[in-house]
């Protein structure tokens, strides 16, 4: 199949991945009626109606290339949406970023208040969890603990939440190379690795397949940020659908700032032959995944 075909084919998947994710979200997060409406109502705000879905997807792509369950993957990909969800949310929050857009609407404490972004951020957080340990995601108890630990290490202490720590630590001064590839492998890939190992997770794929998935995941989740880096320097906040030069307005060391643009996209062009070179042992069902890597380098939001 040629490159092009490769490119609709992942359009296609993606198209549709993301249709089913949607309805799977919208079916996890039904409307109540009471004083804590407002909760489901911030919450379906934050986590329905835009993103690239690039994290659910993984997790469904993956679990197809393993012959898992489509219904359980789809559980799974609603969970790390959940979960990426309410990092946007904090993330916006005045004492953190401070945006006002987020998918070209505005961010959910300017939608509804602080306090009701936080809580519906915590309550996103902790359904991430919930749908993962429901006997509905998998009948293996064991499978869903690993997935439901996989998930609480990538986005935790050791993870994007401690990559925000390092992001917010550093900001106004010049940080090293080392240092900006460390926080974005625990901010912004440590989530995307785990959204491609789930896959492998669900399907209890234990072998050197699932180590391979992890190091696509690893290269994945790094050029996803470099090349995210380079639009804020590049695209508008309407490409975007979040205001643009972010970073360089709050004095971030990023790849662009390290690298220069076209040193960037260098980088962001290697990290994505290196995802495709892990995928080398899979014959073409993994062809999508391969498309994928080049997909989020050559994106323009």
């Amino acid at each position: 199949m040629s490159p092009n075909n490769h490119s609709s084919a992942l359009k296609e998947s993606l198209s549709h991945a993301c249709s089913d994710i949607e309805q799977t979200i919208d079916s996890l997060l039904p409307m109540v009626p009471g004083d804590d409406a407002i909760l489901l109502e911030a919450m379906r705000y934050a986590a329905l109606g835009g993103g690239k879905r690039l994290r659910g997807f993984l997790a469904v792509e993956v679990a197809s290339l393993f012959g898992a369950s489509r219904q359980s993957a789809l559980r799974v990909a609603a969970s790390v949406e959940f979960l990426h969800a309410y990092s946007l949310v904090h993330d916006d929050l005045p004492s953190m970023d401070d945006d006002d857009l987020r998918r070209g609407r505005p961010s959910t404490h300017r939608q509804f208040n602080e306090a009701i972004a936080i809580l519906a951020g915590d309550a996103l957080q902790t359904s991430a969890f919930e749908v993962l340990l429901d006997p509905e995601t998998h009948s293996d108890p064991l499978i869903r603990a690993n997935l439901a630990l996989a998930l609480a290490k990538a986005s935790g202490s050791a993870g994007m939440v401690g990559g925000q720590v390092i992001d917010i630590q550093g900001e106004g001064r010049a940080l090293p190379l080392n240092e900006v590839r460390r926080l974005h492998a625990m901010k912004t890939g440590a989530l995307i690795r785990y959204s491609a190992e789930a896959g492998a997770i669900l399907a209890g794929v234990t072998d050197e397949r699932r180590d391979a998935i992890i190091s696509y995941g690893n290269n994945l989740g790094t050029a996803f940020q470099v090349a995210d880096d380079v639009l804020d320097s590049t695209a508008s906040a309407e490409e975007l659908g979040k205001t643009a030069g972010k970073d360089e307005a709050n004095g971030k060391s990023t790849y662009v700032s390290l690298l220069g643009i076209d040193g960037a996209k260098a980088e962001a062009r290697r990290l994505s032959e290196q995802a495709r070179d892990a995928l080398s042992s899979f014959n073409e069902k993994a062809n999508t995944l391969r498309a994928l890597a080049d997909y989020v380098v050559e994106r323009r939001n």
